[in-house]
């Protein structure tokens, strides 16, 4: 029997299968990409549901995890060498068990480039931004009279989109039905903010969707797969 008992986390979320990889996440777009990857990769699992909304990432237990207080972290009994490997940044974690089971992350060097790049985007650009246009569009945004913020970030979601739409129209040539190739974590990465943008933050309109129908199917074409499906759900909400 794996003990990780040596983990604080484990003592707030106990593990039932600690010889499964943990899972500590709640569905939101930074968490799914989690539990898509899992679910695509077919590796073991045990799913722990973090209440953000009761602060539960500030816990000592958590931070123990992730001193950024962000979900989703995982804690892999069975990490390199042998040893336990305890893991935050969505990006990080999709990299992690690309390379632990070998899929959806080329083995060529400049695809394996190509397709780090464009989870990098998503890191950097599409989270940070449909975030913001989320938080002042259907949130606390609604309490401020001045649009410019969200303007703001409608403007560079709109870009965001575009350099998506850009991306899988390849510039010309045949279109692309990935981001990279094949189905890879660049796609992962992606497909929950996309998602997030037009449905829950309801900013479909705002940002002219419409206008981008390269982006449209792709999201379609991956919502599709069952692994994203179920990914979508995990951990399940109380």
């Amino acid at each position: 029997m794996t003990d990780l008992s040596a983990f604080p986390i484990t003592q707030r979320w106990p593990a039932q299968h600690p010889d499964r990889i943990q899972l500590y996440s709640l569905p939101t777009p930074n968490g799914v990409k989690a539990s898509i990857m899992l679910e695509e990769v077919g590796l073991a699992y045990e799913p722990h549901l973090i209440d953000i909304t009761k602060n539960e990432t500030w816990g000592p237990e958590f931070l123990s995890l992730n001193p950024n207080g962000k979900i989703p972290a995982i804690l892999d009994p069975n990490g390199p060498n042998g040893k336990p490997l305890a893991l935050f940044e969505s990006g990080a974690i999709l990299i992690y068990l690309a390379e632990k089971t070998g899929k959806l992350l080329s083995a060529d060097p400049a695809t394996r480039y190509e397709t780090i790049q464009w989870v990098m985007f998503q890191m950097g650009a599409i989270g940070p931004m449909f975030g913001q246009l989320g938080f002042f569009h259907r949130f606390a945004g609604k309490d401020y009279e001045d649009k410019r913020p969200r303007d703001r970030y409608v403007a560079e979601s709109r870009r965001l989109l575009g350099v998506l739409e850009t991306r899988l129209a390849n510039d010309g040539g045949e279109p692309r039905d990935w981001l990279v190739g094949d189905y890879s974590i660049a796609d992962v990465a992606t497909l929950g903010w996309v998602r997030n943008l037009i449905g829950f933050y309801e900013a479909g309109e705002i940002v002219g969707f419409a206008d981008f129908p390269r982006v449209a199917a792709w999201l379609e074409r991956g919502l599709a797969r069952p692994a994203v499906q179920r990914g979508l759900n995990i951990p399940a909400r109380d």
